[in-house]
């Protein structure tokens, strides 16, 4: 089972999350720490591919964006809509 660590800016905007997102969020990451590629979370690598970004999917709008940190550690790194991910906080990460 995986082990996840999380960002101070992760924590901070999960909190502004909606209820129902939260909820998802959570089922998908119960999935996550038994197989982070489990087909329902569309994992995905980012671009650029040297930064090791990786984004999961809660629902059609937002994502996790984390970063694998050893065998069996990773680090949510923020969470947000789709659109904030790629086109704003991947441009200043």
């Amino acid at each position: 089972m995986w082990k996840i660590s999380v960002t101070d800016e992760f924590k901070r905007r999960y909190s502004l999350l909606p209820l129902e997102i939260k909820k998802k969020a959570e089922k998908q990451e119960r999935l996550f720490r038994h197989n982070p590629f489990y087909p329902s979370l569309h994992t995905e690598k980012l671009e650029p591919k040297g930064k090791q970004i990786w984004t999961i999917r809660i629902d059609s709008s937002y994502r996790i964006a984390f970063k694998f940190v050893d065998k069996d550690t990773v680090a949510f790194m923020t969470v947000g809509t789709h659109d904030w991910i790629y086109k704003v906080w991947l441009d200043r990460n």
